[in-house]
């Protein structure tokens, strides 16, 4: 091997310590030549296209230097020493910012423009017989030893003081490491290899838990991490965030990735949620919950399949690793009250705890975020303690009012928003006490609602113009029909419990039936139409016919639970509604097209019995004047008092619940990149 090279001559040159490190010489892992590289000044600046160089030359030097992995260990070596500091010596947080900023920059390089996605471009092989690495643990691989380091250090290590930027700087390398999924399918496959995040899903437990914590108590608490150009981050420009930042930076432009990569940025956009920290911390948290790693159940049914078989063989034989971080984020408990400890179970391993008040405090003002209500959609569907805590809040609008205002501007969100915030929506309504507590909770205004004025308005009432104003929305723009499903589920799941719906909610609430109703009969006459037109010789026209018999079909099970909606309301809580039957009376001739459908009449003899019953109470008023809004409501509420729901047919309760489809892992690791890629 002949002599160690020596360190440059001019140890504080960053252009000599940079070109040797991106350079075809390779240094020992002991040189003294890692300690001045990481001792370089953070006011450090460098152009672009210097930095592009410098990733290009160590590209192709790395596999002989094998710079990529000597660094990482020195990285891990780093905050070993920040932590075991008891100074707190700004050295020592000095060195880890810059190993974990220069491996972020030429990892994430090398991740763009690798041409194997088994990574052996990354090089994370060594020598563990080099002098320097005696004590390097035999049974770990070097991206295992990396992760340890780093979760290790971001779990445990307290944020504060100089470590807020390590541990702003960590959360980016991890992004950085993570990422090497954008070069996958959208699906995740056995024969998928993501060094990084393979290692961190076989963290220890303790680990893990305090991973999740951390990451958690950042969202919570939003640290202020305060950038200044002139001192940190290294390599800038002019005081402006310097290139290698921008290169080095997990949600910049991701530029060689494959085409379906490029697809997800389509139609992305991020709002700013004024904590660097918190936002890294939440996108980590995103990627680690949600990442499955494939395995294969039985390889032969693979081996001996046919190609056109392949991708359905692979389905049926392959099944997912637990997510140790997911697991984690499902066992969260309130560190205030712990459901177990009062029934006297003890908690099997680690387990972390958090102020719940804070964290539904911190949801209820960043739903405005996309990634908040990810995270809100990850702890109501998978934490039975979160989301039962959710459900005894008294002061439900600190959640559902951000939510109704998002649903409201819904032409200015995604529709994948749109979709995780009515699904939290309908994962609340399956429980009865939300359904009675929100029309219990009274606002005084809404004024982000500009159609109408909006006093004294109750939160049940709020949501039920939310909802079919988002079902008109739907049905105008994007003809989404699981959008739809989902609205309608959760108007059916509150119908029961509806308690003094408004006016105006009632009024909207017959006006939807109305509107579904006139698509319905628009639809019928042009299947008529065309069924009598038809030429049993064109096919295209059988497709056309196919097509409308099923939009008549959807519609008509629209039309159904509407009705289902209305006669709830009617059968159940008719003397707490008023407003209802004054809106049923007040558009009555909508129904009579349906009465003898076959698919409605039942429903509808329940809602002519009300409308019978209260037009023979108007018919036997003595009426001095002009019939009035105030005087017919007057009518119906005294009669109100004496329904005693005689001839109403009793219908099981329509009940709606949420059930994750098979293979959730197809929407949701492609989404928490797109969501990466535009917090960018």
């Amino acid at each position: 091997m002949g002599a160690a090279p020596s360190t440059p001559r001019s140890q504080t040159s960053a252009e000599q310590l940079v070109a040797a490190f991106v350079g075809r010489t390779p240094y020992p892992i002991s040189s003294e030549f890692w300690k001045n590289l990481l001792e370089l000044p953070l006011s450090l600046q460098w152009p672009r296209h210097r930095v592009l160089h410098a990733c290009q030359a160590f590209a192709q030097n790395n596999y002989h230097t094998k710079h990529l992995a000597k660094l990482l260990v020195h990285l891990v070596w780093c905050l070993q020493d920040a932590v075991s500091t008891s100074d707190g010596s700004t050295s020592a947080y000095k060195k880890a910012i810059n190993a974990s900023y220069i491996a972020s920059v030429f990892l994430k390089f090398t991740i763009e423009n690798t041409r194997n996605y088994t990574w052996e471009e990354l090089c994370l092989d060594i020598d563990r017989t080099e002098n320097g690495l005696e004590n390097f643990p035999k049974d770990q691989s070097l991206e295992h030893f990396v992760m340890r380091g780093v979760l290790h250090y971001l779990g445990t290590a307290p944020v504060s003081g100089h470590s807020l930027f390590l541990h702003h700087e960590l959360l980016n390398f991890i992004i950085v490491a993570m990422s090497t999924q954008l070069c996958s399918g959208p699906s995740p496959e056995p024969k998928d290899v993501h060094p990084f995040l393979d290692a961190a899903m076989l963290q220890e437990s303790d680990i893990v838990t305090s991973v999740v914590r951390r990451l958690l108590l950042n969202f919570i608490t939003r640290p202020h991490v305060p950038f200044n150009g002139s001192s940190y981050p290294i390599f800038s420009d002019n005081g402006e965030p310097g290139v290698l930042q921008r290169v080095g930076s997990a949600a910049a432009n991701f530029v060689l990735l494959p085409l379906y990569t490029i697809n997800l940025l389509t139609g992305s956009s991020g709002e700013g949620i004024g904590s660097p920290l918190a936002d890294n911390s939440l996108l980590v948290l995103l990627i680690l919950i949600h990442y499955r790693k494939c395995i294969l159940a039985d390889e032969l049914a693979i081996n001996n399949s046919e190609t056109s078989d392949e991708s359905k063989s692979l389905m049926e034989t392959s099944s997912f690793h637990d997510n140790p971080f997911c697991k984690a984020l499902e066992n969260v408990k309130d560190i205030q009250f712990d459901r177990a400890d009062i029934e006297g179970n003890a908690h099997n391993g680690p387990v972390v705890r958090l102020p719940f008040a804070s964290l539904f405090d911190t949801l209820g003002m960043y739903l405005k975020d996309e990634n908040s209500v990810l995270l809100l959609y990850s702890l109501v569907h998978g934490n039975v303690d979160f989301l039962e805590y959710c459900l005894v809040r008294t002061d439900l609008d600190t959640l559902l009012l951000p939510i109704l205002e998002t649903l409201y501007n819904a032409q200015r969100r995604t529709s994948n928003q749109i979709y995780m915030l009515l699904i939290i929506l309908l994962i609340l309504s399956q429980d009865s006490s939300f359904n009675a507590t929100i029309h219990k909770l009274i606002l005084p205004s809404v004024p982000w609602y500009k159609e109408r004025l909006l006093h004294q308005t109750s939160l049940g009432s709020l949501m039920v113009i939310i909802l079919i104003r988002t079902i008109n929305y739907n049905l105008s723009k994007l003809r989404d029909i699981y959008l739809h499903t989902n609205c309608l589920a959760i108007l059916a799941n509150m119908a029961p419990h509806v308690h003094r719906l408004s006016g105006y909610a009632s009024q909207r609430l017959v006006s939807l039936f109305d509107m579904l109703s006139r698509k319905y009969t628009k639809l019928a006459e042009l299947k008529n139409d065309k069924v009598l037109k038809i030429d049993s010789d064109q096919i295209e026209d059988d497709n056309i016919a196919d097509d409308m018999s099923t939009e008549l079909h959807i519609y008509t099970d629209f039309l159904r639970i509407v009705l289902e909606i209305i006669n709830a309301i009617l059968t159940y809580a008719l003397p707490r509604n008023p407003e209802v039957v004054y809106a049923v009376m007040h558009r009555q001739e909508v129904f009579e097209p349906f009465k003898n459908h076959p698919r409605f009449n039942e429903l509808l003899d329940n809602i002519y019995t009300v409308l019978d019953f209260f037009n023979s109470r108007m018919d036997m008023q003595e009426l001095e004047g002009e019939w009035s809004v105030n005087k017919v409501l007057k009518v119906i509420i005294n009669n109100c008092r004496s329904w005693r729901g005689e001839g109403m047919k009793m219908f099981t309760q329509l009940r709606f619940t949420y059930e994750q489809e098979s293979h959730p892992e197809e929407f949701f690791i492609p989404y928490v990149w797109r969501l990466v890629l535009a917090h960018g």
